[in-house]
């Protein structure tokens, strides 16, 4: 007995804007009225949020001083790094470290929402619409894009949508004060500091004032929230004015996107994966990202396509998935895992790709 795929769920219910460990405290891009997200981190392993967040705990109590002598010894230190004194000035000109962010960083999640509700909320019939609209306004410079670096306009277009609501949720902090702070007093102490020294590299190579360095409360940026590090390895001049901006030039954000994409490995013209029936006695341990069979193997096992017609007689290697343990199952194929690079979560990597395919064919 084949245990079947359901199609995708009615997209009727208001976004869901990832929160909790990663949530942002103002939210990204409107200061204080728009709903938290998560700090979606290009290549991070970000948490899935929790139904019933708890209260936020007491703010922390940060020691200026320590924080001022920690900051002047990391101030001689970036000197060494090729960061001018000039930048330093501008960078720490009355940089305090943030409570908030602090607070932010020990809240750890209680549980975890089921696939499912991630799904209705993450991809809702207002954010393909949106979605839609946005690709036809912007459909010469994506055209581009995808011809330069093999992603399709959709696949950008539903990144940019549930990393920032299209743009409209960047972050409200500083992501100056914000990596300092984490780099002072955070539990990944020297991985912020190395975001830090990184931030301040754009900084002077971009010419870049502090407050155009805005994002979430971990330092991620821009409209494709990028990490420092991210953006020195990925982000694109794609406009051609010099700078790479991907707070407010579209073109960079959607090239910058695309290139992070191609860099880790997107195969252009393939598709990223389908649902599936599965026979009932298939070994459970073959349901995993770990395990790879090429289509012709997962055929002779009795994998089916959702409807029950045979797979594709494509010469492809697959994983079989079951994201949120609810009876659904997809064979995924290499894009699916380039999606994982950004963000090692299934939840999201489906979330986004199907979003794009309800956006474009």
């Amino acid at each position: 007995m084949m245990k079947t795929v359901t199609g995708l769920w009615r997209h009727n219910r208001r976004t869901l804007v990832l929160s909790l460990v990663l949530a942002l405290g103002a939210c990204a891009g409107a200061p204080s009225t728009a709903p938290a997200r998560t700090a979606t981190v290009p290549g991070a392993d970000v948490p899935m949020p929790s139904p019933k967040p708890a209260a936020p705990p007491a703010a922390p109590d940060l020691d200026a001083a320590g924080f001022a002598i920690w900051l002047a010894a990391y101030k001689a230190e970036a000197l060494t790094k090729g960061i001018s004194q000039a930048t330093l000035d501008r960078a720490f000109a009355g940089v305090t470290p943030h409570p908030r962010v602090v607070e932010l960083d020990r809240r750890q999640p209680e549980g975890r929402v089921t696939f499912s509700r991630y799904f209705q909320n993450t991809v809702t019939s207002g954010r393909i619409t949106k979605g839609r609209q946005l690709m036809a306004d912007n459909a010469g410079v994506l055209a581009s894009v995808a011809a330069t670096y093999g992603v399709p306009a959709k696949v950008v277009v539903a990144l940019w949508g549930i990393e920032t609501s299209f743009g409209a949720n960047q972050g409200g902090f500083s992501v100056i004060r914000s990596l300092a702070t984490l780099a002072y007093e955070g539990r990944r102490a020297e991985f912020f500091r190395g975001e830090l020294t990184n931030a301040l590299l754009i900084m002077e190579r971009e010419g870049f004032s502090a407050e155009k360095m805005i994002g979430s409360w971990a330092g991620a940026m821009g409209q494709s929230q990028f990490m420092p590090s991210s953006y020195l390895k990925w982000a694109v001049d794609f406009d051609g004015d010099g700078h790479r901006d991907i707070w407010s030039t579209r073109a960079d954000v959607f090239a910058s996107a695309a290139n992070y994409l191609k860099q880790n490995g997107w195969v252009a013209g393939e598709h990223w994966g389908r649902p599936v029936a599965i026979p009932a006695g298939l070994p459970r341990d073959l349901v995993t990202l770990d395990t790879r069979r090429s289509l012709a193997e997962w055929q002779a096992l009795g994998v089916r396509r959702a409807d029950g017609g045979d797979l594709p007689a494509v010469d492809m290697t697959a994983s079989l998935i079951n994201p949120g343990d609810e009876g659904r199952y997809w064979l995924v194929y290499e894009n699916f895992r380039v999606i994982m690079r950004w963000n090692r979560s299934t939840y999201f990597a489906m979330s986004v790709l199907s979003l794009a395919d309800s956006i474009g064919p």
